[in-house]
């Protein structure tokens, strides 16, 4: 048992330094109760990423339903792809001509905050830390996700980031001199449409709205918990004065 605490002592910080790839994350404080923040990211998901990535295991009667949208209006207006409202969230992206493009086909994003190390933290990070860099094929790099192959979709929302003099100068150094760069290490120099607070809002709610597709459920699965957890709170009090009445004799 020794061993093995010290084994856990050893293992658990290593595990949590790969669960964000060593880089440091900003908090996304998510909540998927929040229906206008999930409609919002609704919205941001159909209109800028849905053209390259997919919701596949999502469809959008369920998700209209879950964030009380109007079928009506969300065939309108979120509906750009499949042809009935029971369809799933899926494109008509070739993959083959997609891996040549962006190195990769770009990935599936129902289960991403679920699957991806650093989760929530991770995505909401990643979406705000991309910065301008001529050596790369779309003229960015990404301080989470280094050499990243996406392009920077929400340039024009957020602006043009480049990296300060010191992390410029940390990168000169060699590897192992180096550190992992995060948002701190970034300064926008090209405002955009948004203010940096209104970015940050948006993609909260694009990043809400991806953990919510993770599980769907989620809500009310905890919802039921509760109940769970009081109904076995009142059968440990019956079954505990059941006990007592039929040892009551014994003892």
């Amino acid at each position: 048992m020794k061993k093995l605490i010290i084994a856990l002592f050893i293992l658990l910080p290593s595990l949590a330094l790969a669960a964000g790839g060593g880089a440091p994350l900003d908090h996304a404080n998510n909540d998927i109760t929040d229906k206008e923040s999930l409609r919002n990211g609704a919205k941001t998901f159909m209109n800028y990423c849905l053209g390259c990535h997919q919701l596949q295991y999502q469809r959008y009667n369920r998700t209209f339903a879950d964030l009380e949208i109007d079928e009506k209006e969300g065939i309108d207006t979120l509906m750009f792809t499949g042809e009935k409202v029971g369809d799933h969230i899926t494109n008509t992206m070739p993959k083959k001509e997609a891996a040549a493009w962006f190195g990769a086909a770009p990935p599936d994003l129902t289960l991403v905050t679920r699957f991806k190390g650093g989760g929530s933290d991770w995505l909401y990070t990643y979406l705000r830390s991309f910065y301008a860099d001529s050596a790369r094929p779309f003229g960015v790099n990404n301080a989470t996700f280094k050499d990243v192959g996406m392009p920077h979709v929400f340039q024009q929302l957020q602006g043009v980031q480049e990296l300060t003099a010191e992390a410029k100068a940390m990168l000169l150094l060699p590897t192992t001199q180096q550190r992992p760069l995060g948002s701190a290490d970034l300064v926008l120099t090209q405002p955009g449409d948004l203010s940096p607070a209104e970015y940050d809002i948006v993609v909260r709610d694009l990043v809400n709205f991806l953990e919510y597709t993770g599980e769907p459920s989620k809500v009310e699965r905890h919802r039921l918990g509760y109940w769970v957890l009081g109904f076995l709170m009142i059968l440990f009090v019956l079954t505990y004065l059941l006990k007592k009445e039929y040892w009551r004799d014994i003892h």
